[in-house]
């Protein structure tokens, strides 16, 4: 099924403090063109200048994660990123009059509470969907993080949690397994500090918009009531009563047993979205921190561009339901035995399609080419190649009227490996220009599993048949 990227329809405001800077900040969400991407937008700057939310521009993840551009920097994005993410939203322009996102209520409810689904409408331009196709695993031996992401039909989120110097919180584990749960099961759940954090940070020049409101303090020490007012003075809190000398603090109530780990697996997921693009997969995460998510983020970054490349080898899985079969490819093509070069066609998009034609021993040409080593001729590869392209371009004709694509120019063809009985060609060819005059212009490419075997670029007219 094709997806289309999304955006929002009316425009969206929050205000709160950055949880480190203390600075009272105005973020407003609108609605940005297709391929925009997730974009930040410093109004109260010179120049408004833009930061895309890209994982290329992180530069500090020390207390959370900071994108900069240029030396224009926004920090603690990823509640935000992950309610976005969680939304479908693809193209949007974030205005931000201050250096950090707001902390609000320390989770990601808020956010997408106030954007709502019901505020997101489907744009014209495809959305382009990454599929992990093979294990790809990220460790830091330093902290003990590891991420490993698996293939997997949908996206799907494994996060556990280790805090062995914690007699409160040691374990934890959290489980998302699909994205439509993340309101109910994730959105809600806020961050977390352990208390003997709290001096060192306000020390240090950060949490200066820190609310014990919006934190779960995890009281992994001995502390009496003197103590725990000191540090509510800190923060201009009123006191809060201890009951107990260990445990959570007692000022709020989790809303999940397990709240510290999906306040992680939320991490995972803002940081995540940083590559800029959907993905299936399943994500197992253990002992995530936002360093750790942002570099593996960067090897599935890196993933994707590889599969973004022209040269790289459509996903295709042979038990899918083809978007032609060979009947409705014989209504297409006046080609038949023993000139039909196309099987099935597994993927039709704006601007390319995915063709497969299986080789057998059987194929009439091998009598004689050649009888003591068969290899599946170059000439009918390019055949190949133009037949999927034919399919292409009379799709998108007049149904009620016929049609045939003679060849106009053949060039640039390259072939990279020999074709025998066996193997199977996935044949995807691109629209180089739009289709004018009846003349279109393409580019083919023939893999044999991920490697290509031959390319070429060909003109062809579109006539009608009188």
């Amino acid at each position: 099924m094709v997806e289309k990227q999304q955006t929002i329809i009316n425009d969206v405001t929050l205000a709160g403090k950055g949880l480190h800077s203390g600075i009272n900040v105005n973020m407003t969400f609108k609605a940005a063109p297709e391929n925009t991407g997730i974009v930040f937008k410093r109004i109260d700057l010179e120049d408004k200048p833009l930061v895309e939310a890209d994982v290329k521009n992180v530069s500090d993840t020390s207390r959370g994660t900071v994108i900069e551009k240029n030396g224009v920097k926004i920090s603690t994005i990823e509640h935000t990123m992950a309610a976005l993410f969680a939304l479908g939203i693809d193209n949007l322009l974030i205005e931000i009059d201050g250096p950090e996102a707001p902390i609000l209520d320390g989770s990601s409810k808020i956010i997408y509470d106030s954007i709502k689904p019901d505020n997101i409408v489907a744009q014209s331009e495809e959305r382009e969907v990454f599929e992990i196709r093979e294990k790809i695993v990220f460790k830091d031996e330093e902290s003990g993080a590891e991420l490993i992401a698996l293939p997997d039909d949908s996206f799907s989120l494994d996060v556990m949690i280790s805090f062995k110097s914690s007699a409160v919180l040691d374990n934890q584990f959290a489980r998302l397994e699909s994205i439509e749960a993340f309101r109910a099961e994730i959105a809600p759940c806020r961050t977390f500090v352990f208390l003997h954090e709290l001096e060192f940070l306000l020390k240090n020049n950060l949490v200066k918009g820190g609310d014990l409101d919006n934190a779960i303090v995890i009281m992994d020490r001995d502390v009496n009531q003197e103590e725990l007012d000191r540090i509510a003075d800190l923060f201009h809190h009123e006191h809060v009563k201890l009951n107990g000398n260990k445990g959570i603090l007692n000022n709020l109530k989790l809303h999940f047993s397990n709240e510290p780990a999906r306040h992680k697996l939320l991490d995972v997921i803002g940081d995540l979205s940083l590559v800029g693009r959907r993905f299936k997969g399943k994500i197992i995460a253990s002992r995530p921190g936002h360093s750790a998510n942002t570099r593996f983020a960067k090897l599935l970054q890196k993933e994707i561009n590889k599969q973004l490349s022209k040269t790289a080898a459509p996903i295709y899985k042979p038990d899918q339901e083809p978007v032609f079969d060979i009947l409705k490819i014989k209504e297409l093509l006046p080609h038949r035995y023993p000139f039909l070069m196309v099987d099935k066609v597994v993927e039709i998009k704006d601007k390319h399609i995915v063709g497969i034609k299986n080789i057998t021993t059987n194929e009439p040409m091998f009598t004689g080419h050649f009888p003591a080593e068969p290899v599946f001729p170059g000439v009918l590869q390019v055949e190949a190649m133009a037949q999927v392209g034919g399919l292409y371009v009379l799709s998108h004709m007049d149904p009620n009227k016929s049609y045939s694509t003679y060849f106009m120019k053949i060039d640039g063809i390259k072939f990279r490996r020999k074709i025998v009985p066996g193997d199977t060609l996935i044949i995807k060819v691109e629209l180089v220009t739009p289709i004018r005059r009846g003349i279109a212009t393409m580019k083919g490419y023939v893999f044999v599993g991920s490697q290509l075997a031959s390319e070429g670029e060909f003109m062809a007219q579109i006539v009608e048949n009188i």
